[in-house]
């Protein structure tokens, strides 16, 4: 069957990638003037306006400033969760979450460059950080996504996650080492996706050792 061409392409998915292309420039936008000017100093007003639409538009695609500001994050997490979920049943809980994010940023770089540069990317990561109100929402969130996890694995080993503490404690951990890679890579000067993923697989390395009761052993 031939591709079909702007022309006949249908009028649907004409519209979903219209509204796709907008809500991307929303964000982008977002992103920008909240790194240039801080979060708190922004008006919605103001990021429509650097799209040319309006204020309604712009309600149509996000509730309030805080879900542009996490918009590419909660991207990020989905593919994560995505991937976690499609991991074979036979991997052991730690080795299926290790493999879902390595996998992850395999292909999440060039997702994440078709929104916004990912030098951008990184100083949001940083913006966040800085704002109490998005620190506090970002806090949040992970623990939202933390319960989410711990009960994906839970499912996978057959467990009831409220009486048996081992996916959340397992989870808890990862996030943990996640969060540190995650810290390092934004103080830094690469802003590559290679070096989040390099960070990624050296802490997620360091984490078995870490936890290890005889840390004399492996010095």
């Amino acid at each position: 069957m031939a591709t079909p061409t702007p022309q006949t392409a249908p009028a649907g998915g004409l519209r979903e990638r219209k509204k796709q292309r907008t809500r991307d420039a929303l964000i982008r936008a977002a992103l920008e003037l909240f790194t240039e000017q801080g979060y708190e100093a922004t008006t919605v007003d103001e990021i429509a306006e650097a799209v040319d639409v309006s204020q309604r538009t712009y309600f149509r695609y996000f509730a309030n400033k805080e879900d542009v500001a996490f918009a590419v994050q909660e991207m990020v997490e989905a593919r994560f969760m995505a991937e976690l979920t499609a991991r074979p049943a036979t991997e052991a809980p730690l080795t299926a979450l290790r493999s879902a994010v390595m996998v992850a940023w395999d292909d999440i770089g060039s997702a994440i460059e078709s929104v916004i540069p990912v030098e951008l990317h990184m100083r949001s990561y940083q913006m966040i950080e800085s704002t109490p109100a998005l620190m506090a929402v970002h806090l949040r969130r992970s623990s939202e996504l933390e319960e989410q996890i711990a009960r994906l694995i839970a499912r996978r080993e057959g467990l009831d996650v409220d009486a048996d503490p081992r996916p959340r404690v397992l989870v808890a951990a990862f996030c943990g080492v996640m969060r540190v890679a995650g810290k390092i890579w934004g103080e830094g000067a690469d802003c590559s996706v290679a070096s989040i993923r390099e960070l990624t697989q050296s802490y997620l390395d360091h984490m078995a050792p870490a936890i290890d009761d005889d840390w004399r052993a492996h010095r």
